[in-house]
């Protein structure tokens, strides 16, 4: 076996493994001999009905997010590219925080991330917007900086107009990200999106290994970059923000995954998809027990976690970036 497909092993058996803890740990520590007691027993309702939601929920998210950063790094030779870069995850948010501004949230279970995934859609088609006919990276890159500020801006203006303090508390909590409290609705609502988008990214690796070659030489190769632009915004578009619509704001993932993996796969864009996605499974799974197990009187946000991780690690890679460029 060469090394792809081993690490590709390895990280599904630690999905695997990071999946039986996520169901045991928390709070309330279940055993795993709870999961064969009888159906009578009440630990079964903690385990199926709060814990199998959240563990699938934290392996499709982070699957969106590992891929899609993969994908954007590679398509904009750059190893600091993030989801949240071009603006899709911000306007996500935007679309649901709307809801909870307009007292909407309450409503249905499906009001929130179905504005979350209204707005991701928005930003996908103003993303394509403003970047126009021309193929080019910068362009690309610009119009989601250009997104995400007046996304962000957005946001911080419902926070500021927001009617009562209880809305501005839904909105904060929300805008933290986590995956507590949240059930098969929501795995239902999501998986869909999730699924077609990571399937439009994975489409992509060809593409992505010739663009290696600069703009011109994938062209003269065959690849259509407008095409390859569109595939690549509307599988971001889907996965992450349908990611985002049930979660909320988690943040690096996809900065983090793609660059512990890449020196195993050669640099090669389109061989670190997959491995990304696995990955990204795996750190959100990982952060999200970390989060239940700290001694906190409140449960800790898994932004948050994700955040005191990831921070650091973009800190040490921009040193690193910084000798390499001196």
């Amino acid at each position: 076996m060469t090394r792809r497909p081993v690490m590709i092993a390895a990280l599904v058996g630690l999905v695997a493994l990071l999946s039986v803890l996520s169901l045991c740990a928390g709070k309330v520590w279940v055993p795993f001999d709870a999961w064969f007691s009888a159906s009578d027993d009440p630990r079964w309702a903690i385990i199926f009905e709060l814990r199998v939601p959240r563990t699938i929920l934290g392996i499709l998210v982070g699957m969106a997010l590992g891929l899609s950063g993969a994908a954007l790094q590679g398509y904009t030779r750059n190893p600091l590219a993030d989801p949240a870069v071009f603006g899709v995850s911000s306007m996500a948010s935007l679309g649901a925080v709307m809801t909870l501004y307009l007292g909407l949230g309450a409503a249905a279970f499906w009001v929130l991330p179905v504005g979350g995934m209204l707005g991701a859609f928005a930003g996908v088609a103003i993303l394509l917007g403003l970047a126009g006919a021309s193929p080019g990276v910068l362009t690309f890159i610009l119009a989601g900086v250009i997104l995400n500020a007046v996304a962000s801006s957005g946001v911080a203006l419902a926070l500021n107009l927001a009617p009562t303090p209880w809305a501005v508390n839904e909105i904060v909590n929300w805008l933290m990200g986590s995956l507590s409290d949240r059930s098969v609705n929501e795995v239902q609502f999501a998986a869909p999106f999730i699924v077609v988008g990571c399937a439009l990214l994975l489409l992509t690796a060809k593409s992505l290994d010739v663009l290696t070659l600069g703009e011109a030489g994938a062209r003269s190769l065959g690849v259509s970059l407008p095409r390859l632009r569109v595939m690549l915004a509307v599988g971001t578009g889907l996965s992450v923000g349908a990611g985002v619509a049930v979660t909320g704001m988690i943040g690096f993932v996809g900065l983090v995954t793609p660059n512990l993996l890449r020196p195993f796969v050669a640099a090669r864009p389109g061989a670190l998809l997959l491995p990304s996605a696995i990955a990204g499974a795996a750190l959100v799974l990982a952060g999200d027990i970390v989060a239940r197990l700290i001694p906190t009187p409140v449960e800790l946000k898994l932004g948050v976690a994700m955040a005191a991780l990831g921070g650091p690690f973009f800190l040490a890679m921009l040193f690193n970036l910084r000798r390499k460029l001196a």
